[in-house]
């Protein structure tokens, strides 16, 4: 019931007001277009060392019943990881200076805007900025021969799925940071992720229990959504992988949004 009640009084207007005062930021000069961009080199040089580099090592692997050379299979899962890089950018750092020292949300809260449609418009932010990495690294897999036009397309919308799933679990971290030195244990979490998640060796190739372990965490769901899509694999299994990242959408804006509630607006 609370939850039906907080999305009821949500108003398009005030999460778009939200989203355009982000916008405004990027007339405040070029250094934030510097950072904005800068995010998507890293997964597109870890595609370029390992992928391509140590792909000529390497030579091909088998997924799923067929022969991938290493560097196809290796770019659907930095495709992911440039959509989670984008989204976390936006919802931790930002999110967390915004809330913290700038006072940027007590400000909006003095208009008529609410905490939810605030939770809201950061978290359509962070997808549009994950989605101009995202799009970007599409057109170099294309470029490169790593993945079909047709299929890197299909590819694209779950890039905002992963993006969305992520901007919300990372608004939700946020808003209980104490400091700028508790997101050390989150980078620490994050490059773990980036490293065990199928990223750069199929899961099955792991141990049992760590395999178990890799199952669980959202990274892999991600990779494996888009790296199905990207090699043009569908499967009634990416729906499951779907489904875990929506549900990570739901709970990770509600938790953030009733955090920001009582952090905010007591």
């Amino acid at each position: 019931m609370m939850t039906t009640m907080i999305v009821t009084r949500v108003s398009p207007a005030r999460v778009g007001a939200v989203i355009g005062r982000n916008l405004g930021a990027l007339r405040s000069g070029p250094s934030y277009w510097v950072v904005l961009v800068s995010g998507f080199f890293e997964p597109l040089f870890y595609l370029l060392s390992i992928g391509v580099g140590v792909g000529a090592l390497v030579g091909e692997l088998r997924v799923g019943g067929r022969s991938l050379p290493y560097a196809t299979f290796v770019a659907p899962a930095m495709l992911a990881v440039a959509a989670m890089s984008g989204a976390l950018a936006e919802t931790t750092y930002n999110f967390f200076g915004k809330m913290k020292y700038q006072k940027t949300f007590d400000a909006i809260l003095a208009t008529p805007v609410r905490p939810f449609e605030i939770a809201l418009g950061e978290l359509s932010w962070a997808m549009i900025r994950g989605s101009l990495y995202t799009g970007m690294f599409v057109i170099v897999m294309v470029v490169l021969g790593l993945a079909s036009p047709l299929w890197a397309l299909a590819a694209f919308p779950a890039t905002m799925l992963v993006g969305l799933a992520f901007g919300s679990i990372g608004m939700a971290i946020s808003t209980l940071m104490r400091g700028w030195q508790d997101f050390d244990l989150m980078a620490t979490g994050q490059f773990a992720l980036f490293l065990f998640s199928g990223t750069f060796a199929p899961v099955g190739d792991y141990p049992a229990a760590m395999q178990v372990i890799i199952q669980v965490t959202p990274l892999y769901h991600a990779v494996e959504l888009v790296r199905g899509l990207a090699i043009g694999d569908p499967s009634w299994g990416l729906l499951a992988h779907a489904a875990y990242l929506l549900a990570m959408v739901l709970g990770g804006l509600l938790f953030a949004a009733r955090r920001l509630e009582r952090v905010l607006c007591v």
